[in-house]
């Protein structure tokens, strides 16, 4: 089974409201994330190129590459944890329908991935204000280290704020599995993901039906 999550829609409710416009935020991260790699890969190729064709490497490469990485490895999680883009073990929870049950595990995940979130963020930050106050920096050329140690905590903090929203989405499945679910990934069969991508490629030709044979 693959995951889905519910399609953004304008605010209805408050929880749909917190959740239409907080994915802006996710979505600007995951941007930020995006452009990092495409930045890097960039680099990377002008790295051989250079080195080898004009014996003129980027100066700090690796140091380049530390900081950066950091970026693309955790400015995205939220998003992922929003797309239900995570690993997921789903057999048997896959085959519980959407009841009470169902909608209890999920949260009871949610509660203990928010614990570990919660203990990672003041950890983390604690690193970025070693980092800061003595003034450390890479190896090679002298790249200070607070600005990527600082991200991790925030990252960390937005994926935390997601799972909040995550968990109370599953707490009002649980106290009535009959409403629409909010802000929450939903599970779906392998057919129906496949029917969904082909609708989706479908309508992304834009062919008219009568240029159809």
């Amino acid at each position: 089974m693959n995951v889905k999550v519910a399609e953004d829609q304008p605010p209805q409710g408050a929880l749909g409201s917190f959740h239409f416009w907080f994915a802006k935020i996710e979505n600007l991260t995951n941007w930020a994330a995006s452009a990092t790699v495409m930045a890097l890969m960039f680099l990377a190729v002008y790295q051989i190129i250079g080195r080898t064709i004009f014996n003129l490497p980027v100066f700090g490469y690796i140091d380049i590459i530390e900081q950066f990485m950091v970026i693309f490895a955790f400015a995205g999680v939220a998003f992922c944890m929003r797309e239900g883009g995570h690993i997921r073990m789903e057999l048997i929870i896959g085959k519980l329908g959407r009841g009470r049950v169902y909608w209890s595990i999920e949260a009871l995940a949610i509660i203990i991935g928010m614990i570990v979130i919660g203990v990672l963020v003041p950890v983390s930050y604690d690193h970025f204000l070693r980092a800061w106050e003595l003034g450390d920096s890479t190896i090679n050329v002298g790249l200070a280290v607070w600005p990527a140690k600082l991200l991790i905590p925030v990252s960390f903090a937005i994926l935390f704020i997601r799972m909040v929203a995550q968990l109370w989405g599953y707490l009002r499945m649980v106290i009535d599995p009959s409403l629409e679910p909010v802000a929450v990934p939903l599970i779906q069969k392998v057919e129906e993901e496949a029917a969904r991508e082909i609708s989706e490629a479908l309508s992304d030709t834009d062919i008219p039906d009568g240029g159809r044979g």
